[in-house]
Order: structure tokens, then C-alpha cells, then sequence
């Protein structure tokens, strides 16, 4: 039995639709010991071999089937101009616009066709039909090769049939003589379709249809932007001591062993151990916990946090792809890469469709030619099917709905990224909500002060406040913030002293007042020869306890040798997250808590809001598991995140929902982005996102539904050319009306 050998990731070149990557990963999943997923929105394939099957054979098979492969570079050079891949597809976009709009007005409005009109048409339409259309003959041929059919295959051939059959009739026929017009009239007649021309048919399928992958490269452009992002995050210099003196080097010259500075408010350059100082870390864009972590010499920190005390002396442990940020950036990538996206609904209809009419238009011509028709009339009739079938109001139903339906959101504040984000709403059935930012406000709040007997809790928040405001930890902000929002302006503080680790003291008004954890109080109590060690009242002991027990921060406050209250801090919940919790179970969604702060403080938290199931302590690559675990177990997940520590989580859930107040990689790893920060915006865009895509089903129902009912008026020869354009313009007026409607939203 072979072993695995190695996993290869491919670059893919050449794809044009969802089912283009289906067929590769079909392919490849027929060789020996190979098991492949293809991604269309990131042009990548993830390939694990076990046995003897080599890159170049992978990329052989690739090509076999009409596509380019190559292995990517892994660290690709730094060019000063980013190299905009939807530039050229634009510009085909722009110069097609231009050219198809006057070829369709002349068409449809008799007073503009002037002597010799068909020929200034002509004129305009073929470089649509040639140059603009490209992409979809090229695609259609390398298609057809392979004996399958999709949406490119019936554009193509609907276009090209349109386009022939205008020459034929321009050259051969009677459309070309001058004064020929094309009449308003909606009458079923016989006609041998030599005076008929369809230039504006297949010019403006062309144009539609480009307009729709526009918008969908342009999305899809923005797969990788959150790796790029995530690797921004890391510092670009560092201050690192060599023989005794500080310099400053970039990152990229700093060496495993060497010791750097680290000063109040600077990003630690990479993964490493405290050799000297201590201070406080903010490591939440890694383990989302809300409370910094207090470092001294010998602990271990990580690159990309950030140091808010003291300054201390790292020594490198871990440079480069081996730290933990580079560590986090493979994890969204590989989530990116192994999430299927929907195949899309037009083209499983096409690969069903686009057959019958190959089948009928062929029918037809030999049923004419059989019953002793003329071979023009013949002609007519086939050609009438293929060209009555060219999806003009299907190339409208997607873009249409999706312009309107994101217009809507981004008025809501629900930025939502591309078409097949539409269709993971739609199965959706467990919603995971990571805790600091997210349900709550990911910022340290004073919650409560509890008082010794005959203590004034403004007097405790006064002196307290006075204490703090002389340190920039988050939690001496937090008190600060709480005293002057119930006491005004604080008091002066003098001969302030900050103990690492355990708090701070000072004296305010005349009062030795310290500030921290119970044991700064012992101990200070200890050393005042006037008073015996002064341990906690039991009540405040109680409170201490009870504090903790729920996650929360407690905070001692005492003066003049005797301990005067508790002080309450921790991550406040959002006032709008239980409401929004009830409208997600509403939906039907199971919700479910996933945070790396500790189970006490997530346990509380989520009993707040009414969420029953909590995953605790749980690190970034943790979480990727437990979604998942929760994919495994057949269910349909949804994430909502807003942290560095999130992003991974976010690519690989079904649905990856960003909270537009948190981290960039956060929000470019995910498929929505929730611009307002509250959380009632989530069951919002679920809302919304469904009834997008009930739209484009609905536009995609009716546009075939048109075509199929004109087809067996074409197939008995009685489709007049101002018939078909009235249908074609009607089926798209329809489709654009019906996705209209979603700006009716709430």
C-alpha cells in the first residue's frame, strides 16, 4: 500500500466558469493515490498525492483537458504596480458597451434606420461579435473538445448563429439593399428570413454577458487580498541591540538569536522569549482574549502583537514562514483553496440545455428539408431556434439581481463580495460567533464597584481613577474612563509608582491609595510598620471571587492601610447581541459561541445573550477544527468573526461573516462584511442574501422559460425577427424589473 508522498498546490489558468474547475478536479481524481480540489475563485488547485504521480504529470492531465498549469512561485518578487488581472476583461467590457448601444437602438426604433443602416450595424456588431466574444468561442471550443457543454458554449453558439445568419442575409439575401427596413410588427408569419438581420442579438448577448464577469472577476480578485493583509500586519523594522547599541534593521534582516527592543505602543517584531523588562501584551488578534497578558523574562511572546506596558528585550526564536502570523496566513489559505464553491445555477441549466437546442435546431432543419420545405426556409427556421435560445435575458439575470441586491446591502451596511456567497446563505444552519468584538465590544469596560461597609463608591472611583490615570494599561483605561464618567475631572497623583504585574499606587489628597490585585494590597499593608498585613473583608473577598468565577477582571482598591472595594472590568456585552441572537434562531440557525478567552468569562457571556453551546480557550488553527468538526457532522456553517485570529475560521466556514469594525484580513477572508459593528446585522444579510438569490432563480426561471416558449414558435418557421426582438427585449425587461424589487429591502 503506497503513502502519502507530499501535497502540491497548482496555479490554473484558462477556467471561465465553476464547472470548468469541477471538470479538472474530476480528472485529477481519477489518477492513482490522488485526491484534488479545485477552487475557481482562487484559480488554484490543492492536490494530495500518495504513490508516484509526479507535479508535471499533474499538470499534464490538466492540460489534456484545455487548461494551463504551472506550480506557483512561493514568494513572489515585490513589483511597484500591482498587476490588475480584470484590466483587459474591461476594456473588451468598455468597447463593446460602446459599440453594441447604437446597433441595438437602430434595430429597435424604425425611425432611426436610415438608407443603408444594416451596413453601419454590421460595421459595429463585428468587432463585438469576434473581438468582444473571444473569451466565450475559446472557451466554447475548448468545451466542446472535451464533449461538454456550459453557459460560454451557448453564448458562443447563439452569437455566432445571430452573426452568420445577419451575413447571410446581408450578402446572399435581400437585407442588404438599401431602404431595408425592419417593421414594427409583433404578426406570426411565414418568411424565409433572407430580409431578417440579428446583429443586435448578438452584439448585445455580448455585451450583457461581459458586463456579468466583470463583476465576478472583480470579486474574485479579492481571494488573495487577505493574505496580503494578514502579512501586513507584521512589523517592517526592528530595534535590535548589537555589541551593546541599539540599531534599527528591516525585518527581513533580522536572524534567529538576535535580541531586540520592544518600547510601550510597538508591534514585537516576531516569535520570541522576554530576556529582560516586563510589561503587559495585547495578543488579542491571536487568542481574541480581551485582557492583556502580563510578560517577564523567560515568557514567550509572539510576532505581530502588541506591547501596551513596559519596555522589554526579546531574543528571536522564530523568524519568517516559521512563525505563528505566517503560520495563520497557510491556514486561510488552505481554507480558501478547500472551499467548494457552488456550482453556478446557469450553468447546470446550460449543460442540460444547450443540447435539446443543438438537438431541435437540427431536428427542425431536417423536418423542414423531410416535408419538402426550401432549404432557405429550412435554414430560417433552424437558425430562428439557436438564435430565439441565445440567453439574453439569462446573462442579465445574475449580474441584474446581484448589482440591486448588493446596492441594497452596502445602504445597509451588508457589504457582500460575489454570487456564490448568495448560495451558501441559502443552507445555512449553525451560525458560530467568535465572543471579543463580536457579541461584545472587545474593549474593557468597569462594570461594577463593590464597597466595603460605609464606603462611598464616588470616593472609591475618585481616588482609584486618580491612581490609574497615570498607567496605560487597558484596564487602568478602563477604570479611568468609568471615574470620570461618574466623578468629572480626577485629582492630581503623586509619587506614582507602577509594580509590575500587580498594580500601581500613588498618593491622592494625602491618601497612600494602591490599586491591583489582592496581594499588591498584602504586601503593601506588610511593609507599613503602623498596621498589620490587611487581607480582604470577607464580603470583598466574596465579590473578588464571585468576579472571577464569571471571567470577569477584580481590581482591589485600598488607602491609608485598609482595603476599600472591588472593582469590576471586563469585555462588555454589545446591547444589541441578544436581540440579534434571537432573530439568527429565528432563521433557523443553531447559534454557537467559539473564543479563545478563557471558559468562566465565555460561559457568562453567552448565558447573557442566550447561546447554549460555547467552544472555550480555543486557538486560531483550533478554531479551523472546529468548524470543521461541525462540516463533518453535515452541517452548514456560518462564522462571524472580527479578529486576526478569526480569518482562518472565516475562509473556511460555508458562510464567512466580517464585522466591519475589526481587523482588515478579517474582513477580506470573509464572503459579507457587516460595515455598523452590531451584531443585528448578521440576521439581516442572511435575510437579504436569500432573497438575492430567490431573485436570480426567479430571473433565471423566467429567462428560460421565454426561450423555451419561443422555441417551438422558431421551429415552425413563424418567428418574425421583430417577434424575437420584442420577446428578447421583454424577457430582459422582466428579469431587470423583477431584481429591481430588492431595493424594497428591510
Amino acid at each position: 500500500m503506497s503513502t502519502a508522498t507530499g501535497h502540491v498546490d497548482l496555479q490554473i489558468g484558462g477556467m471561465t466558469c465553476s464547472s470548468c474547475a469541477t471538470r479538472i478536479e474530476r480528472k485529477l481524481n481519477k489518477l492513482d493515490g490522488v485526491t484534488a480540489t479545485v477552487n475557481y475563485a482562487t484559480e488554484k488547485a490543492s492536490v494530495d498525492v500518495a504513490g508516484e504521480v509526479s507535479p508535471d504529470q499533474l499538470i499534464q492531465v490538466i492540460e489534456s483537458v484545455g487548461y494551463t498549469a504551472h506550480v506557483p512561485v512561493t514568494e513572489p518578487a515585490e513589483t511597484g504596480v500591482e498587476d490588475d488581472p480584470t484590466a483587459a476583461l474591461r476594456t473588451r467590457l468598455i468597447v463593446s458597451a460602446v459599440l453594441t448601444l447604437p446597433v441595438v437602438a437602430m434595430a429597435m426604433v424604425p425611425a432611426l434606420q436610415f438608407t443603408n443602416w444594416q451596413w453601419l450595424s454590421l460595421t459595429l456588431a463585428a468587432p463585438v461579435v469576434v473581438w468582444g466574444a473571444l473569451p466565450f468561442h475559446r472557451a466554447a471550443w475548448t468545451n466542446l473538445r472535451h464533449g461538454a457543454a456550459t453557459m460560454d458554449t451557448l453564448i458562443s453558439m447563439g452569437t455566432i448563429a445571430a452573426f452568420g445568419w445577419s451575413l447571410y442575409a446581408l450578402f446572399l439575401g435581400t437585407a442588404g439593399v438599401p431602404g431595408m427596413t425592419h417593421p414594427f410588427s409583433l404578426a406570426v408569419s411565414h418568411s424565409d428570413g433572407t430580409g431578417n438581420i440579428y446583429l443586435e442579438v448578438a452584439a448585445g448577448v455580448t455585451t450583457f454577458i461581459l458586463a456579468g464577469r466583470y463583476f465576478e472577476a472583480r470579486s474574485k480578485r479579492r481571494a488573495g487580498a487577505a493574505l496580503r493583509a494578514l502579512l501586513e500586519l507584521g512589523a517592517k523594522d526592528v530595534a535590535v541591540i548589537k555589541d551593546g547599541v541599539e540599531q534599527r534593521i528591516p525585518i527581513e534582516s533580522l536572524a534567529v538569536g538576535d535580541e531586540f527592543v520592544v518600547r510601550p505602543g510597538e508591534k514585537i517584531a516576531t516569535d520570541g522569549e522576554v530576556v529582560d523588562g516586563s510589561s503587559a501584551v495585547d495578543a488579542s488578534m491571536l487568542t481574541g482574549e480581551s485582557v492583556p497578558v502580563e510578560v517577564a523574562a523567560g515568557d514567550q511572546v509572539v510576532g505581530a502583537t502588541v506591547n501596551v506596558g513596559g519596555r522589554i528585550v526579546v531574543r528571536a526564536k522564530r523568524i519568517g514562514s516559521d512563525t505563528q502570523l505566517a503560520q495563520m496566513a497557510r491556514l486561510v489559505e488552505d481554507a480558501q483553496s478547500g472551499k467548494a464553491q457552488a456550482q453556478r445555477l446557469a450553468d447546470r441549466v446550460s449543460a442540460v440545455f444547450v443540447p435539446i437546442v443543438i438537438a431541435l435546431a437540427v431536428a427542425t432543419l431536417g423536418f423542414w428539408i423531410g416535408t419538402g420545405g426550401s432549404v432557405a426556409a429550412a435554414f430560417t427556421a433552424a437558425v430562428a431556434v439557436l438564435i430565439i435560445a441565445c440567453p439574453c435575458a439569462l446573462g442579465l439575470a445574475t449580474p441584474t439581481a446581484l448589482l440591486v441586491g448588493t446596492g441594497r446591502g452596502a445602504q445597509l451596511g451588508i457589504l457582500i463580495k460575489g454570487p456564490e456567497v448568495l448560495e451558501s446563505t441559502r443552507n445555512v444552519d449553525t451560525i458560530v460567533l467568535d465572543k471579543t468584538g463580536t457579541v461584545t465590544t472587545g474593549t474593557m469596560t468597569l462594570l461594577d464597584v463593590i464597597t466595603a461597609p460605609a464606603e462611598d463608591p464616588v470616593e472609591v472611583l475618585r481616588l482609584a481613577g486618580a491612581v490609574e490615570d497615570g498607567s496605560e494599561h487597558p484596564i487602568a483605561r478602563a477604570i479611568v474612563k468609568g471615574a470620570k464618567d461618574k466623578v468629572g475631572e480626577l485629582p492630581a497623583v503623586a509619587d506614582f509608582a507602577n509594580v509590575a504585574g500587580l498594580g500601581v499606587q500613588g498618593v491622592v489628597d494625602g491618601h497612600a491609595v494602591v490599586v491591583g490585585r489582592s496581594r499588591l494590597l498584602a504586601d503593601w499593608a506588610r511593609r507599613r510598620a503602623d498596621h498589620q498585613p490587611e487581607h480582604l473583608p470577607p464580603e470583598l473577598d466574596a465579590a473578588m471571587r464571585d468576579a472571577q468565577e464569571q471571567g470577569r477582571t477584580a481590581i482591589a482598591v485600598g488607602w491609608d492601610g485598609q482595603a476599600r472595594a472591588v472593582l469590576v472590568v471586563a469585555d462588555a456585552v454589545k446591547p444589541t447581541s441578544a436581540e440579534a441572537i434571537g432573530q439568527l434562531r429565528h432563521l433557523g440557525l443553531k447559534p454557537i459561541m467559539l473564543t479563545g478567552d478563557n471558559e468562566p468569562a465565555a460561559r457568562a457571556i453567552a448565558k447573557e445573550v442566550g447561546i447554549e453551546d460555547v467552544y472555550a480557550e480555543v486557538l486560531p488553527q483550533d478554531k479551523v477544527d472546529v468548524i470543521k468538526r461541525l462540516q463533518g457532522e453535515g452541517r452548514v456553517v456560518a462564522m462571524v468573526g472580527d479578529g486576526v485570529n478569526d480569518a482562518a475560521a472565516l475562509a473556511q466556514a460555508d458562510l464567512g461573516l466580517a464585522m466591519g469594525t475589526g481587523t482588515d484580513v478579517a474582513i477580506e477572508a470573509s464572503d459579507l462584511t457587516l460595515v455598523r459593528g452590531d451584531l443585528r446585522a448578521a440576521p439581516d444579510a442572511i435575510r437579504l442574501s436569500r432573497r438575492t438569490l430567490a431573485t436570480i432563480k426567479g430571473n433565471l426561471f423566467w429567462a428560460f422559460a421565454y426561450n423555451v416558449a419561443a422555441l417551438p414558435l422558431a421551429a415552425a418557421g413563424l418567428l418574425n425577427p421583430m417577434l424575437a426582438g420584442a420577446a428578447m427585449a421583454f424577457s430582459s425587461v422582466f428579469v431587470v424589473s423583477n431584481s429591481l424589487r430588492l431595493r424594497r429591502f428591510r
